[in-house]
């Protein structure tokens, strides 16, 4: 969107709500936010389900979670924000609808009971041509489910199997109540099925491969009018000023949806798009922008030192993990084609069979999971669509825009498999010929997932040479970003999407942006981190080599950590890899091994004493790692969000472990000490991040930031500043250290000076309250980086006149 577009945040703060009645608690920090400069609260999901933890697992439409303190908590919260002149940005979920528990469900039970008649059967994407709805619910222990189904009971009128629900259809009961539960269940439109069944052929799409979310259709606008019924409510009583819409790459035509949204919504709109570097969101799209995963890779990226890729990569192969990302992802998205997805991609080769067969004139018979004449679909069909949906170099295409990268993808397919060059060249012709059609739009839906599937939840967790690039929305194998590649994409971000959301932590990450920092400082010093890991693996080393390499990078970047918290992330971590163990295939003997380490490791003084030396040797590198680069993202274009906890030191890992309550009573105590004044050292009370953020929110408030210009550092030390001015008439300017290791090992700043924009009045640190003096002739003021940056390894200038 144009400047002139919806009127944008200054600044979001997110908030995860906790059962418990998380909006009261939100309503009571309000306050707070306000005065640390938060422009509004940006909240996860409200229409979630009861005992939900998350929000994204919502069940009905029409109310707030009664958990969160329904209806009434959120009027009260909305009214408190709009008091203080806040807004309110809700997270809203379009793709799919929880069905755990099917009598939570309205929708979902109304269907089960009354099939393909349903009322709301067009909600949901559901193959009826199969037969019944098939529900892979059951466990099974290599019977099928026979044993589990066994002991289905009819009990209230309802079928009931391990304390869940289901419905039984008008008539499917015998009148005398001696009915068999199993034959009631073989005349239901419904059948229970084992949970292995999900990975062979489904009759419903999902989110991703969960079998509990059901993906919704709101390209029909019935649908959506009953899906967006309540929040729009609240948006058109001026309660809602933005929204963040959750995977839209998963809709059949997002575009679609997002200008129907827009036609019903004039509100700031921000979208959870995964950008691939060098990919833009469509162009078509009326949002403001992305929800930032790209921002976070750039930013994160400035600290980074290139030429730690050889020795990183020389370690992990010495013990055994990967070293090139690029082909463990390559490898993993296969995988999840043909493995984890492997019901959606044959779902897809059949529609290409049918549309290929409707082409010819033929007869496209037979259930969705067949091919034309009622047969399954040919495997080299499906082989053809497993690396079509594997190949492809972004999540998905939007088409007819984006046909650039359809093409590569095709054209990587052919090279991976020459032998499905003929089936290969049957979907490019038949996608191009009908872009809106069944195998064209499923194809689009499935290679986000494959690629969210293959990358984010299996290469991430395998590929561990370096895991602070291994991010939502990074690039394993891009070791870096240099000051110019930074500066040229903030720049094509102040001029495409200068109102779309920025961050560097999410309840998505896999761990926090200072874990992330500190991990930083180990690229330059890459030798000896190697030389250590290399003897710590001796000692107490993991058997699995890319868990070995993730686990001594975590326990660096995250300690201090307790045995608890490092436990449950490296098994979560194993389980994700799916190398030694799965979550469905688990190793108890891998496992054990897993769950045992952190304690051996933490007993061992040699090692404890060997990490307790590094981290103290690095910690204070770490710190202005995390200024640099909070401040950066505070202040360079887009709307930048925080995190839930994070304007303290956050040394949080993937979920769960980042969506622990957060102790907004400290928080609130060290704010008052720096609204008195106070500017505090850098040191282990994260106070010197607090004030950064401070500083830096309320200077969003209170001053227009458009434009953007770089900054360029002059002296021996140039290439460790990054710095640029912002504003109309550039009267703000931002100015981060960069490789403080290699600064302080050359030197320091010695002769190094910033030139700053020219113009009327005079530049005030608002970190350290250092005014910059200017020349006595009037000439160009550039001052000293040692002067400039004595205080904080940071600085946040204005112009004042």
């Amino acid at each position: 969107m144009s400047s002139h577009g919806p009127t944008a945040p200054t600044s979001t703060y997110r908030l995860q709500m906790r059962p418990a009645g998380g909006l009261r608690d939100a309503a009571d920090t309000a306050s707070y936010l306000h005065r640390l400069g938060v422009g509004a609260v940006y909240t996860a999901p409200l229409l979630a389900a009861p005992g939900s933890t998350h929000g994204y697992d919502w069940t009905d439409p029409r109310r707030v979670c009664p958990d969160l303190g329904g209806e009434e908590a959120r009027a009260a919260l909305a009214a408190r924000l709009r008091a203080l002149g806040m807004g309110l940005v809700a997270d809203i979920v379009p793709n799919h609808m929880s069905v755990a528990l099917p009598e939570a469900n309205a929708w979902w039970w109304e269907v089960l009971r009354d099939g393909p008649r349903a009322v709301h059967a067009r909600c949901f994407d559901i193959d009826w041509e199969r037969g019944p709805l098939e529900l892979p619910v059951l466990p099974d222990d290599g019977d099928g489910g026979r044993t589990a189904l066994s002991r289905l009971v009819l009990r209230g009128g309802h079928l009931e199997l391990d304390g869940r629900r289901y419905p039984v259809a008008e008539g499917t009961v015998p009148h005398d109540g001696e009915a068999d539960p199993e034959q009631v269940h073989r005349a239901q439109h419904y059948r229970l099925v084992s949970w292995r069944r999900s990975r062979e052929a489904m009759s419903y799409r999902r989110f991703f491969d969960v079998s509990d979310l059901a993906a919704l259709r709101v390209e029909d606008p019935w649908v959506f009018e009953r899906v967006h019924r309540e929040v729009l409510r609240w948006a058109d009583a001026g309660e809602v000023t933005g929204l963040r819409v959750d995977h839209p790459d998963g809709l059949a035509d997002p575009g679609g949806y997002l200008r129907r949204l827009r036609d019903r919504f004039g509100g700031w709109i921000a979208v959870e798009k995964i950008l691939a570097p060098g990919e833009e969101a469509p162009a078509s799209w009326p949002v403001e922008g992305t929800t930032g995963y790209d921002a976070a890779r750039e930013v994160c990226g400035l600290f980074v030192d290139p030429r730690a890729e050889g020795p990183l990569t020389r370690l992990a192969e010495e013990l055994g993990a990967p070293g090139d990302p690029r082909r463990v992802e390559e490898e993993c998205k296969r995988r999840a084609a043909t493995e984890v997805l492997a019901a959606e991609t044959r779902r897809i080769a059949s529609a290409v069979e049918r549309a290929a067969a409707a082409e010819a004139g033929g007869e496209a018979g037979g259930a969705d999971e067949r091919g034309a004449g009622g047969r399954g679909p040919a495997e080299a069909t499906v082989r053809a669509v497993a690396e079509l949906l594997a190949a492809f170099p972004v999540y998905r295409t939007y088409l007819p825009e984006g046909l650039g990268r359809w093409a590569e993808a095709v054209r990587r397919a052919r090279e991976r498999v020459p032998e499905a060059a003929a089936e290969l060249a049957l979907i490019d012709r038949l996608v191009r010929g009908d872009p809106g059609g069944e195998a064209a739009v499923r194809i689009q839906q499935t290679s986000g997932m494959v690629t969210a599937k293959g990358v984010e939840d299996t290469a991430f967790y395998r590929a561990t040479r370096f895991i602070a690039l291994n991010e939502v929305g990074g690039d394993p194998a891009g070791f870096g970003v240099s000051v110019g590649a930074f500066h040229t994409a903030q720049a094509r971000r102040e001029t495409a999407r200068p109102h779309g959301m920025t961050t560097l932590s999410t309840h998505d990450t896999k761990r926090s942006e200072d874990v992330r920092a500190r991990l930083a400082v180990l690229t330059e010093i890459p030798e000896e981190f190697a030389a250590a890991v290399r003897e710590w693996t001796v000692r107490r080393g993991l058997s699995e080599p890319s868990l070995n390499l993730l686990a001594w990078q975590t326990l660096v970047g995250a300690w201090p950590i307790s045995a608890v918290r490092l436990r449950e992330h490296l098994l979560k971590a194993a389980r994700e890899a799916k190398a030694a163990t799965s979550w469905t295939d688990p190793d108890p003997a891998f496992e054990e091994e897993v769950r045992a380490w952190p304690e051996r490791v933490l007993s061992d003084r040699r090692i404890t004493v060997g990490v307790q030396g590094l981290v103290s040797r690095i910690r204070p590198h770490g710190w202005s790692n995390a200024l640099g680069q909070k401040l950066v993202q505070l202040a360079m274009p887009g709307v930048p969000d925080v995190y839930q906890g994070t304007e303290l030191w956050d040394l949080s890992l993937v979920d769960p472990d980042n969506r622990r309550p957060v102790d907004f009573t400290a928080r609130e105590v060290l704010l008052e000490r720096l609204e008195s004044g106070r500017r505090p050292p850098v040191d282990a009370s994260g106070e010197a991040k607090m004030h950064v953020v401070r500083q830096a929110l309320r200077l969003r408030r209170r001053r227009d930031l458009r434009g953007y210009l770089p900054l360029r550092a002059e002296g021996c030390a140039a290439g460790h500043a990054v710095a640029f001015a912002r504003g109309p008439g550039l009267g703000a300017a931002a100015v981060a250290t960069r490789l403080p290791v290699a600064l302080e090992a050359d030197g320091g700043w010695r002769d190094t000076v910033l030139p700053l924009p020219s113009g009327p009045g005079r530049w005030r640190d608002l970190l350290s309250g250092r005014e910059v003096e200017a020349p006595a002739a009037g000439g160009l003021v550039a001052p000293r980086l040692s002067d400039l940056l004595a205080d904080y390894p940071v600085a946040l200038l204005e112009r004042r006149e």
